[in-house]
């Protein structure tokens, strides 16, 4: 094993995360390679001649096509490459707003944010790092489907799902007693690891704050019970919450000191919360209550690796467009135009649903957030009534047989009764 990556373990070995560690975790670290010497560099030499890029009168080449149609930002800004770990200045002002977001943060010890190549790379890349071939990790069931292509199909992995609602026709809201089952069940191997996804993709259920509380009670529970618990906040849809009944923030910030034997990661970024979804940025963050600076500067550096080791650096000019949108004094006010537009149209599916009466074998799984709601087809296939509306010019998403996915977020709202009753219709005509 490479002795930086041996440093790294010797820092973590006695913490969660150091007896988390995937194998390939253990072995990555940052290399003191180019992209080291070069900061070196940067810093002090007069002719500086490390870094695999071009430049004239020490500025980097840039084609007229790109300069023109991005005005704003300088080459520095557009074309070069950009800190294996991020924009500094980007990651402490999303550790800023971190907190401003997620009170239960406040005063709290995290990692500075990474910035990870989109939501999808961080959860990959937390994988990496902690899940082994063969391991289990609990997800949610609906779940989004990349996590098995993810945990499962490049990993290796074991995707275990737990029931999210209970079975039809119960009571709406969470099955925790399915979770309470999985997390003992897990627990009696030693550690536990959990992917979360507040708001939920596919159903767009957020928890109130009282099964926040359950949920932290349980991983609690098996953390004081000895066993390891690694927790993946996926936290893509943040901010989408609708009802003034669920809790406002990332469970992340209920997990970052729970205990010793818990390690929060939470990756998140503006791919839906700033409605740059094309951008590919995104930012991945650890906590426990059992973690110092110098541990989380370990991790850190273990990230870099996989970074490095993967896309090597994330698009520089989208952090630092994210950086001037995060600056700039009309966002806030757009970005709660967006969100009222998206609200507005989860009160027209909220309507049409307590208005209608679904039909036979179409069930309404709980939603109150997001993008999504979803349907439980219970007497026919789900892929059966997609086929079936996709030749009367509706498009949805199956999830196996048993849910279809409905994305509100991109239907205008003068739409939506035209999308809900073509959908009852159809799966009256099915049924």
């Amino acid at each position: 094993m490479n002795p930086l990556a041996e440093e790294l373990n010797a820092v973590l070995d006695e913490t969660v995360a150091g007896r988390m560690l995937s194998d390939p975790g253990r072995r990555l670290f940052f290399p003191r390679g180019i992209i080291s010497q070069s900061a070196e560099a940067k810093k002090t030499a007069r002719i500086n001649a490390t870094i695999g890029m071009a430049y004239e009168k020490n500025r980097p080449l840039i084609l007229s096509a790109i300069a023109g149609r991005l005005p704003d930002l300088r080459p520095e800004e557009s074309v070069m490459y950009a800190p294996t770990a991020g924009l500094e200045e980007l990651r402490a002002a999303w550790k800023k707003d971190m907190v401003l977001k997620n009170p239960s943060l406040k005063g709290k010890k995290f990692s500075l944010p990474v910035v990870v190549p989109g939501i999808t790379a961080g959860i990959s890349y937390a994988a990496d790092l902690f899940l082994n071939q063969n391991q289990t990790i609990l997800a949610g069931d609906p779940r989004w489907d990349n996590y098995d292509l993810i945990f499962h199909e490049r990993l290796n992995g074991t995707v275990k799902p737990v029931s999210f609602f209970p079975a039809t026709g119960k009571a709406g809201g969470l099955d925790l007693s399915a979770l309470k089952k999985a997390l003992r069940e897990e627990a009696k191997t030693g550690s536990i690891r959990l992917i979360l996804n507040f708001p939920h993709n596919p159903s767009g259920y957020t928890p109130s704050k009282a099964e926040a509380d359950s949920i932290a009670a349980l991983i609690r529970e098996a953390a004081e019970g000895g066993a390891d618990v690694l927790v993946l906040c996926d936290d893509a849809y943040f901010g989408l919450f609708y009802e003034e009944g669920t809790i406002r923030e990332s469970l992340f910030g209920i997990f970052s000191e729970l205990h010793e034997r818990v390690l929060a990661v939470k990756i998140d970024g503006p791919t839906k919360e700033d409605y740059v979804w094309g951008f590919r940025i995104a930012f991945l963050s650890f906590a426990s209550a059992g973690l110092s600076e110098n541990h989380y500067e370990a991790l850190v550096k273990k990230l870099m690796g996989v970074i490095r080791s993967s896309v090597s650096c994330s698009n520089t000019a989208a952090q630092y467009l994210t950086l001037k949108a995060m600056n700039d004094v009309n966002t806030k006010k757009e970005k709660e135009h967006c969100y009222k537009l998206l609200q507005s149209r989860y009160r027209a599916v909220r309507r049409f649903v307590a208005e209608n009466h679904s039909p036979p074998g179409l069930e309404v799984l709980p939603f109150n957030s997001g993008y999504f709601m979803t349907f439980r087809c219970t007497r026919f296939s789900a892929e059966k009534l997609r086929r079936k509306l996709l030749e009367k010019g509706i498009g949805t998403i199956a999830l196996g047989d048993l849910y279809l996915r409905v994305t509100f977020a991109a239907v205008d709202e003068g739409e939506i009764p035209d999308l809900y009753g073509t959908i009852y219709q159809t799966a009256a005509e099915i049924s």
